[in-house]
This record gives structure tokens, C-alpha cells and sequence, in this order.
């Protein structure tokens, strides 16, 4: 597997360069040379596979031989070990359900496999691999313990002073060994730019092995594609053949996955971009005037994000032209008003308990369904984090009937030891040569 930069597609490195460099030295993002197109008889017959099944058989198609069959089952065997399922909701609105890992949201699917492929590439008596990571809430949970313990990777985790729920602080500050954190004085967008800023000092590139275990790392983007095509195979038993999908949307790699998914065949029939406040792209999408800005605090954290990095990826695979983009893609934008009004809706009247971000892509498949009546389409909503880690936001009836997983329990009363720092980059710059 061959990578190149979004900047530049002469700039080619080998797949396990793009993992262990993360970003390309021309600041842009790496994408595949080629995007294989899957056997349509196996997409057809998907509803004949397990999940690790459909994630090996992905995986060796966009790997390209990288890993040898046996070790990359191995890796595929002992990363998605959990159940990613699909459950009606109402006629036609389904939820897949993304938080069944450790820690209980949807980016552990790509940090478990990033992990693994990093720990798999990493020879004995190599430097040691330092992990830098900016969360907004769940991806640091999910990276901290995707490589707890692994041997010879140190991982730092920045994140905003107040802005993640208290379960999902006490994942990123309470697990120790090999893993650290810094709250940072500042936004996601913040920590994010130290991050990148770290990747690009000359100083810091000579003294650490220095890689990324965001979004932006190829190896986060591969696994994400596995759960679109495991859950078109559970609407293929359903006896739908057409679906559309509704992501919550922040820093777009999750929706960048399943785009991807698409280009390799997955017949989608439509992505719903569901973002909050910060609606960069959906603006984007309005007026084709790409217009960055400073993220504001809402209910669905997560998602906070004014400066979206795999946008450029989504651009990319679209050439640039965003007149097609937009026949695949349809984006809408929802407040906190609005996303708690849904939270209550849908457990009135189905039962369910949604999380803030699970709520967003649920208003706005209920949009796009509609808008588009036809009783030969399937909707699936994309839930992306367990709502036990958002206790603060559900009236008490609601918050009674969150069964809270033993993972959680056994957080509570645990010590939190982090670092604060401004957003300043000499001072974070300081703190990792120290």
C-alpha cells in the first residue's frame, strides 16, 4: 500500500512510513494511491459474514499485502472483539450501535487497530514511539486504553480544561503506566494545533519518534470503514437494499471512513453530515466558501470542531469538485436546544437513550426520511458514544434507565493525574523536552 500527501501526489511514502509519521512533511494528509474496488458478489453476499470477517477481508483489499493474511486476522482477531449491531428503532430509522468496546464509544475501533499495527511494525530495540493525541471527549479514552501497556510507546493526550464530560476525563487522567495527560487552557481546535505544530518542530522530530493517533493517522481511517460495510450486511438481512447513513460530525474522519467505504463499492446510497453549532462544513456546503473558525462549547463536545482536519481528505476524494461531493453528501446543523428536544423524544415515544452526538444524526436522518419518502430506503443513525458518559444532560426519569457498564463503575473514586498547560506552543513545546 502506497500513500501520498493531499498536497502533493508525488510525495509517496510506503504504508508504514504514512503510520509511524502520521503527517506528510508538506502538512497535508495521507490518502491510498489507490482505492480498491471490492468483489461486487462479496458485497453482495455480505450478510453471509461475521464482523472480523468483513474487517479482514476489507483490510487485505486496502492493505494490499502490507501485513501477511495470518498476522493481520491475528491483529483484526484481537482488535474488533466486540459487537457493533443494528436495532430498529421505528419503521425504516435504525441506530448502529458503535459503543460496545472498552471504552464505550466508536473511535476504539481505530485506535485498538492502530495499536495493534503500530505494535506490529515496531521492532525490538527501536527508539521508543511517542504517541501525541488532542481529544474533544471520546478519542482519547479510546487511545489511552487502545495502547495501555504496549511495550515501548509512550502516548500524550491534550485536552480542553472543561470541556469533556467528567467519565470521559477521569479515561483520559486515571489510567497511568504508559499513558499521560495534559488539559489544556484553550479549545479542541487548540490542542489540536499544538499537536500539529509538534509534528512539524524540526527539534522535536529529532529527539522523539513522533506519531499521531488522531484522525489524521491513515491507520485510525481503515478500521473506521469496517463497521459501514458490517452494517450494510445487517439491512441486507433486514431486505433493504438501499441505506443511508447519518454521522455526527466533527473532525469528519468518521464520515471520511464510511466515504471511503464507498468509493471501495458499498452501494450508499447517501451520507447525512449531522453537526451541531459548529457548522463549518454545512456552511461550506451552502455557500462553497470554506470558512474556518473558533469552536463553541455545546452538549455534543465531541463534535466541537470549527476546523475539521479530514475535510481536505473528503475534498480529496472528490477531486477537489464540490459539485459532486454534494450529490453524495447532504449536511445539517442542529442546537442544544434541538438535541436535547430529540433525547426526549426518542425515549418517549421508542424507549431509547441517545448520547448528545447520537441525537444530532437522529434529527437529521429523520430530516433527510422525510424529505425523501420511500419505502425501499433503510435509515441508519450513527451511535457513537454510550450516554452513561454524559450523565449531566438527561432529566432524572431518562438518567434512571441508563444501565451504567462495569467499565465506568469500576472508574469511579479513582485519582486524576494530568498536567495543565496553556495553549501556548513554547510552554507545551517545554513540557515534552522536559
Amino acid at each position: 500500500m502506497i500513500l501520498y500527501s493531499t498536497n502533493n501526489k508525488n510525495l509517496r511514502v510506503p504504508f508504514k512510513d504514512g503510520v509511524f509519521n502520521s503527517l506528510p512533511s508538506d502538512k497535508g494528509l495521507y490518502m491510498p494511491v489507490k482505492v480498491p474496488v471490492l468483489d461486487p458478489e462479496f458485497l453482495a453476499e455480505l450478510h453471509k459474514f461475521t464482523l472480523p470477517e468483513i474487517a479482514f477481508n476489507v483490510s487485505k483489499a486496502i492493505l494490499n499485502d502490507v501485513i501477511p493474511d495470518s498476522d493481520l486476522k491475528a491483529i483484526i482477531d484481537d482488535a474488533i472483539n466486540f459487537d457493533a449491531p443494528v436495532l430498529e428503532i421505528s419503521k425504516q430509522i435504525n441506530v448502529l450501535e458503535l459503543f460496545h468496546g472498552p471504552s464505550l464509544a466508536f473511535k476504539d475501533f481505530g485506535a485498538r487497530f492502530m495499536s495493534r499495527v503500530m505494535s506490529y511494525f515496531l521492532r525490538e530495540g527501536e527508539k521508543q514511539l511517542d504517541v501525541l493525541v488532542a481529544t474533544s471527549g471520546d478519542t482519547g479514552g479510546a487511545v489511552a486504553l487502545g495502547f495501555l501497556r504496549v511495550s515501548n510507546v509512550r502516548v500524550t493526550i491534550l485536552f480542553p480544561k472543561g470541556k469533556v464530560s467528567p467519565i470521559q476525563e477521569l479515561q483520559l487522567t486515571s489510567i497511568g503506566y504508559n499513558i499521560r495527560a495534559i488539559e489544556i487552557d484553550g479549545t479542541f481546535d487548540d490542542c489540536q494545533a499544538l499537536v500539529k505544530h509538534a509534528f512539524n518542530d524540526s527539534v522535536l522530530k529529532e529527539r522523539f519518534r513522533l506519531t499521531s493517533a488522531n484522525s489524521i493517522n491513515i491507520s485510525r481511517l481503515i478500521p473506521q470503514t469496517f463497521y459501514y460495510f458490517y452494517a450494510y450486511a445487517q439491512i441486507q438481512r433486514m431486505g433493504f437494499k438501499e441505506v443511508v447513513f447519518s454521522v455526527p460530525s466533527g473532525n469528519f474522519g468518521n464520515i471520511g471512513a464510511g466515504l471511503l467505504a464507498w468509493k471501495m463499492g458499498l452501494p450508499i446510497k447517501q451520507f447525512l453530515a449531522a453537526t451541531n453549532i459548529n457548522d463549518t462544513v454545512p456552511d461550506f456546503l451552502r455557500t462553497g466558501v470554506y470558512q474556518a473558525r473558533p469552536s463553541v462549547q455545546t452538549w455534543s463536545n465531541a463534535m466541537d470542531v470549527g476546523d475539521p482536519s479530514n475535510w481536505v481528505r473528503i475534498m480529496d476524494l472528490f477531486g477537489g469538485n464540490l459539485e459532486q461531493l454534494k450529490k453524495v453528501i447532504t449536511a445539517y446543523s442542529y442546537n442544544d436546544q434541538e438535541t436535547l428536544g430529540a433525547i426526549r423524544k426518542v425515549f418517549l415515544e421508542n424507549n431509547y437513550i441517545m448520547c448528545p452526538h447520537t441525537a444530532i444524526a437522529w434529527l437529521a436522518l429523520k430530516r433527510w426520511m422525510n424529505e425523501h419518502n420511500s419505502n425501499e430506503i433503510a435509515g441508519v443513525f450513527l451511535a457513537t458514544a454510550h450516554p452513561c458518559k454524559f450523565p449531566d444532560i438527561f432529566p432524572e426519569d431518562t438518567a434512571r434507565e441508563i444501565v451504567v457498564p462495569v467499565q465506568v463503575k469500576d472508574l469511579e473514586g479513582k485519582e486524576k493525574v494530568f498536567v495543565s498547560l496553556g495553549k501556548d506552543y513554547e510552554e507545551f513545546k517545554a513540557y515534552l523536552l522536559g
